[in-house]
């Protein structure tokens, strides 16, 4: 089967690798659609995301979609159509903690475990059985695609609180900004805008409803006018304008991921105006709200911006990398074989 695999900075190819073999309480997809995400840009890019280092061939990709191919238990039939999520939590310890943020479990595509964890982005792809989740008939599975990062945003914009009547900002508008104005709109925002360097982004934001876009460097943002902002672009930069913007007592998300190293950001206002700041890591099960939203809302599907064959995967990534002409890019693996 063909798999995209990176070895290391700028070291993309597609191989050959066995089909691999499901054991009882496994199930084997057709993988039909992946997402590119930042994490594998990192990867192919850097070959590091943050202090997680390729140090052997890594399969990328965690954002999937695709078919039951095979499970040997009899659970899910042929066919079915299915989005995985890509986490298996660590065992609980002597403290509690949400499963998501115990330390000692691994997460599809990454480079964070030896030997790494290797991710979807082949043809086929061997999870456990409860990492499937089954599709409805009335989505796409090309849409679903968009799973794991919408279930990010649902998980951020659910650790400020309620935002029931709230005035949102999001910080950045590539996928996972997009997303979050999403989600921002499913906890009931009573108005939700949006921020980036580029026009081009700002632009899909209005086709998801965002209230008002203001371009960075261009607008006045304005300063202690929101209740809570998103920040979801991982810039230091950000992180102090979403401080400026947030009133007094607002909460800030930090749902992008800053480099594991020291960054200047201006934290006095968040002092004076004792607002808070909280991080947002992945998520727990927000992907079973997140295929009932898609579902939904099939305006959504517009976030995917690029599809490519496996073949174009190198066209794909640097095509990912260039955020004023892409959003969400996928890679078809099998779609061609199976949907029209």
């Amino acid at each position: 089967m063909d798999a995209v695999v990176i070895g290391g900075k700028l070291d993309l190819t597609v191989a050959d690798h066995p089909v691999p073999v499901p054991d009882a309480g496994q199930v084997r997809v057709r993988v039909g659609y992946v997402g590119i995400c930042g994490s594998d840009l990192h990867y192919y890019s850097e070959g590091a995301n943050g202090a997680f280092v390729v140090t052997e061939p890594l399969i990328p990709g965690h954002e999937l979609s695709g078919w039951v191919d095979l499970d040997p238990d009899g659970r899910f039939a042929p066919g079915t159509p299915v989005t995985v999520h890509p986490a298996r939590f660590g065992p609980e310890g002597s403290t509690p903690v949400a499963p998501h943020l115990r330390p000692g479990g691994s997460y599809l595509g990454s480079a964070a475990t030896t030997p790494h964890t290797q991710g979807a982005m082949s043809e086929y792809l061997v999870v456990d059985a409860g990492m499937i989740r089954t599709l409805p008939a009335d989505l796409p599975v090309r849409r679903a695609a968009l799973a794991e990062p919408l279930a990010v945003a649902l998980h951020g914009a659910s650790r400020a609180g309620s935002l029931d009547g709230a005035r949102v900002l999001v910080c950045g508008a590539g996928p996972i900004g997009l997303l979050a104005v999403v989600a921002a709109q499913e906890a009931g925002a009573a108005r939700v805008e949006i921020t980036d360097l580029l026009a081009a982004p700002l632009e899909r934001a209005r086709t998801l409803g965002a209230d008002a876009v203001w371009r960075v460097g261009e607008d006045e943002i304005p300063s202690d006018a929101y209740d809570v902002v998103l920040e979801c672009s991982g810039a230091a930069p950000a992180v102090s304008s979403a401080i400026a913007a947030v009133r007094r007592r607002g909460t800030v998300v930090q749902i992008g991921m800053l480099p594991n190293q020291p960054v200047g950001i201006k934290i006095a206002p968040l002092i004076s105006k004792e607002a808070t700041i909280t991080g947002a890591f992945r998520f727990l099960d927000e992907i079973d709200d997140a295929i009932e939203v898609l579902r939904r809302r099939p305006e959504i599907e517009a976030v995917i911006t690029h599809e490519f064959r496996p073949d174009a995967a190198v066209d794909a990534f640097e095509t990912a990398r260039r955020s004023a002409e892409s959003s969400k890019v996928v890679v078809a693996m099998n779609s061609a074989k199976v949907e029209s």
